[in-house]
């Protein structure tokens, strides 16, 4: 693995958010520097979602401060997240079914397309240029995720860890500075786990700055620079993947007790 400089791309000081009377988060403080893949780990319901929404304009904080590059982004809503330079995938896959593997790319750049409603009803020659433009780039998005030779099919029809990669595509569509990733792995096999492995190092190579929810700790510990641990909406440790390995407070979490 290649660490990242130290200078952080994205920034969360302590953050908060409440449903009703439960605490989903209370004081989240983290930073993500350029270049590195940092991961977010903990149990079920310890607020990993919760805060991968807050940072992407889902949910609005209810305390702290988000920055992304120098830029406020608290309050901002998804489209202006996204217009920042930070992309995401979701826990449950949300592909456009009955679009082909194609579209659904083209879809994802329309963040950074400049064509509004009268050139979409003039279809003059820069709407044209534009559109070509797109489909192009979409092509070789679905090249570099391995599944070039799907782009007509309906994405409902693709293999399951081909959408995975699909989402991922149309996510880097949006030229993304950072790839927010949740649970990429679930649901996959170990050989789709460990292709998905080798394209997220090959996206990192690549100078692309990655944050990653995942169950899968063997992926997490092998594939992350450094590992921040959740537990009911507290960080409570964070660092190397060895060391998150041997924190007792990691291991109480997911043991729900200590070791001898």
């Amino acid at each position: 693995m290649r660490a990242g400089d130290r200078t952080p791309l994205l920034e969360a000081r302590a953050v908060s958010k409440r449903f009703g009377g439960l605490i989903a988060l209370a004081g989240v403080s983290l930073e993500v520097r350029r270049g590195e893949i940092f991961g977010l780990i903990g149990p079920n319901g310890a607020g990993k979602t919760t805060l991968f929404n807050v940072l992407t304009g889902l949910y609005r904080p209810d305390g702290g401060e988000l920055a992304f590059d120098g830029v406020r982004l608290t309050g901002l809503k998804p489209h202006r997240v996204a217009a920042c330079g930070i992309a995401r995938t979701f826990q449950n896959i949300r592909l456009f079914a009955n679009m082909s593997a194609l579209e659904n790319v083209m879809v994802g750049r329309h963040v950074r397309t400049r064509a509004g409603v009268l050139g979409a009803v003039l279809r003059d020659a820069a709407t044209r240029s534009e559109e070509a433009a797109i489909s192009e780039r979409a092509r070789a998005l679905l090249d570099y995720v391995g599944i070039g030779g799907r782009a007509a099919e309906l994405a409902r029809n693709l293999a399951y860890g081909d959408q995975r990669r699909l989402e991922i595509a149309r996510a880097l569509a949006t030229d993304p500075r950072l790839l927010a990733l949740d649970e990429p792995a679930a649901g996959m096999n170990a050989t789709e786990t460990a292709e998905l492995r080798r394209l997220l190092e090959k996206v990192r190579g690549d100078g692309m700055t990655l944050l990653l929810i995942e169950h899968d700790v063997k992926l997490v510990m092998g594939l992350c620079d450094r590992v921040a641990v959740l537990d009911y909406g507290r960080k409570i440790a964070e660092g190397a993947p060895a060391e998150m390995q041997r924190d007792p407070a990691v291991i109480e979490a997911y043991l729900g007790g200590t070791l001898a």
